[in-house]
């Protein structure tokens, strides 16, 4: 991720202009995926999203490790995986 940052300076600045909330969201969304070929997909996509003006990654519940607060209850529903590992 911070290869693309770095390698355009219009897009390093887009991202320092984030609240570092949201730079953790799309950190988090991201790192949240398990395959590498997705991760790079999303760091593709964080580019082209900081270019469109957004401020948080689109269409994602957030980071669900957050101990300040209880997920969701679409977020419990949803997103957090209730098998036995």
């Amino acid at each position: 991720m911070q290869a693309a940052l770095v390698s355009d300076p219009e897009t390093l600045v887009l991202w320092e202009s984030l609240t570092p909330l949201g730079r953790n969201e799309f950190i988090c969304w991201v790192d949240d995926a398990k395959q590498a070929k997705t991760r790079a997909r999303r760091i593709e996509r964080t580019v082209e999203e900081l270019h469109e003006g957004k401020k948080r990654p689109c269409c994602w519940a957030g980071c669900i490790h957050r101990t300040d607060k209880a997920p969701s209850r679409w977020q419990q529903a949803v997103l957090i995986d209730k098998k036995a590992k």
